[in-house]
């Protein structure tokens, strides 16, 4: 799995993480503000109760009161003392409800006072009834006063209705309010109910998808990567190579399984340690691994090392291991590399090796060919013609006519073999490896080759226009070679009774598209075109005439060893050119040097 693709899943992973902690976040605070909700709908219905149960206490107050008064009433009518029965238990009635109402109005200052108030009133109205008895039934005692405490009792229990009243007007607004709070909360619990855990569903449900397409990219993703372990076993396979790695705080080593494949071992003859490695190694080459491993834990860069090993099967292989130490996510230090069977490799330098011996060899027969042709053949050829010489002028005119002819046929043959010999040398010359390229001016070249060709060039009558030619790095004197070449070309190949016409045009930045398919790099060229109004040829022979040996005319039309043009290509190529020929029989031909500009 690549480094973008892990950290594709590493972000969705936090992203997720985080939604997941704001999810339990969320579910927590909609949990904790149902409770609080649900506490203050408690709390508010407590005090609605609470209201109800000071009203409820008052009126039993009241209604005991007014017991005690409708049974005096009718104590005082009938002198029946079954009458009494609700007057004798108002006492401890009135003592519990005022119990009761002092625990409920303990937080209530504005209730107390007004309880502290009720009481005294009510203990007065409660003497007040108790004298009214005692008078009664002392029969000395008038009847008015019996009235006058009457008329008191009235009073006071008008001022205990008042009391009363007043508390319950105080209790009723209390509950007013208390039944307010009750109903807004009764109102906005369920909604933030309803929205926490909406919200909650919401994130629960994204996560939960979240988790199921991470899922399915996981699943995807372990597909990838079992194929791309088999596709990696396939190609170390097919490679012959093997990693390995060596986490070297746990000293835990690690092979992939073409190591037994490279070993021709199976895995228990295969022991994943140091030591288990080493007992395939070359006794000589083992102190190669020990010291590597060694040295493991200074080397940060890249190291490689070769050495031998001794397969199972007995055979010599050549292994190269390439290791590198590096640091996991844990800051702890492994050790990963990579083992190559070069055998292949090492088998096929050896026989590299034998060819290039044989190569040098072959160079070394040439180079003395090369003597043999430039001095050994070159002397007796000059001999040979310095005799034949001597005897043109001496002993020619005695010969018979056949004997002329054989003469003249010996005296051409000995030309065209120091010909051959002179172009055989410019050929290997041209062929060398030891190019030394240095900043020339051409035109200084064109010059000089005008030069050598000089009298050629005025017997003929033949005219020369050039334009002016670039200074570029070049091999001066084959540069020079392939002016030479071609002027004398285009010389040799002129029409007979016409002047000899030559033009040099220089194109200086000629783009690839001007060039033909099959040459056509990313490369700027110079191109230098050469040419002349001569006899001409067939295009269809424009590659041939590169050809050594090969010739378009024979030797009595034209004279010429087939070599020059040879060497006109030779020497393009070895500046990293290449040279074309456009041919028209009867018209003449153009030779387009390209160059790199």
């Amino acid at each position: 799995m690549t480094l973008k693709n892990i950290l594709k899943f590493k972000f969705p992973a936090i992203l997720l993480s985080v939604s997941l902690i704001v999810a339990i976040f969320l579910l927590f605070f909609s949990v904790s503000v149902s409770y609080r909700q649900y506490k203050a709908v408690i709390e508010t219905e407590k005090w609605v109760v609470h209201s109800h149960k000071v009203t409820i206490e008052l009126q039993n107050l009241i209604s005991i009161l007014k017991d005690a008064e409708t049974g005096q009433r009718g104590y005082l009518l009938t002198r029946d003392t079954a009458f009494l029965q609700p007057y004798n238990g108002s006492f401890d009635k009135a003592l519990t409800v005022f119990i009761n109402l002092k625990k409920l109005t303990i937080n209530n200052t504005t209730q107390k006072q007004n309880l502290d108030t009720l009481q005294y009133l009510i203990d007065k109205r409660l003497k007040i009834l108790a004298n009214v008895l005692l008078q009664n039934m002392d029969d000395t005692l008038l009847q008015q006063n019996i009235k006058t405490l009457l008329v008191n009792g009235k009073i006071k229990m008008d001022d205990i209705r008042l009391k009363t009243s007043q508390m319950e007007v105080i209790e009723a607004k209390l509950l007013q309010k208390r039944e307010a709070n009750y109903q807004k909360e009764i109102t906005t619990s369920p909604l933030s109910y309803l929205v926490t855990s909406i919200i909650s569903l919401i994130i629960f449900i994204c996560a939960y998808y979240k988790i199921y397409k991470d899922i399915r990219h996981l699943k995807q993703a372990n597909n990838q990567l079992l194929i791309n372990k088999r596709l990696f076993e396939h190609s170390e396979h097919l490679s012959n190579i093997c990693n390995w790695c060596w986490n070297l705080e746990a000293n835990h080593l690690t092979f992939s399984n073409n190591i037994h494949h490279m070993l021709r071992c199976t895995q228990k003859d295969f022991e994943q340690t140091v030591d288990g490695f080493i007992k395939f190694v070359h006794p000589d080459d083992k102190h190669i691994i020990t010291d590597g491993a060694k040295n493991v834990l200074s080397e940060f860069e890249t190291s490689t090392v070769y050495y031998r090993v001794i397969r199972k099967d007995g055979e010599l292989c050549y292994f190269t291991s390439s290791s590198k130490l590096i640091k996991d996510n844990y800051n702890k230090q492994i050790r990963i590399g990579v083992i190559t069977d070069i055998t292949q490799q090492h088998n096929n330098n050896k026989i590299l090796e034998e060819k290039l011996f044989d190569l040098e060899r072959s160079n070394k027969e040439l180079s003395a060919f090369n003597h043999v042709a430039s001095h050994d053949l070159r002397e007796p050829l000059r001999k040979i013609q310095t005799f034949i010489s001597r005897l043109k002028e001496n002993e020619f005119e005695s010969l018979t006519d056949t004997g002329k002819d054989y003469f003249l046929r010996t005296q051409a043959a000995a030309n065209r073999m120091q010909l051959l010999i002179t172009d055989l040398l410019a050929f290997s010359r041209a062929n060398k490896a030891d190019r030394a390229f240095e900043l020339t001016d051409l035109n200084i070249l064109l010059e000089n080759s005008q030069q050598e060709l000089s009298q050629i060039i005025e017997q003929k009558e033949a005219k020369i226009i050039a334009n002016k030619l670039p200074i570029m790095y070049v091999i001066p004197f084959q540069i020079q070679q392939l002016f030479t070449n071609l002027l004398s070309n285009a010389l040799k190949y002129g029409k007979e009774n016409e002047p000899i016409m030559i033009k040099i045009i220089v194109d200086y930045n000629c783009d690839k598209n001007a060039v033909k398919q099959k040459y056509t790099t990313d490369n700027k060229f110079c191109k230098i075109s050469i040419s002349d109004n001569g006899i001409g040829f067939e295009q269809e022979q424009a590659e041939a005439i590169f050809t050594l040996f090969n010739r378009l005319h024979s030797d009595k039309e034209y004279s010429g060893t087939g070599i020059g043009l040879t060497i006109c290509k030779k020497i393009v190529e070895n500046h990293k050119g290449f040279i074309t020929a456009e041919g028209f029989p009867n018209i003449g031909g153009t030779f387009n040097i390209y160059l790199p500009a």
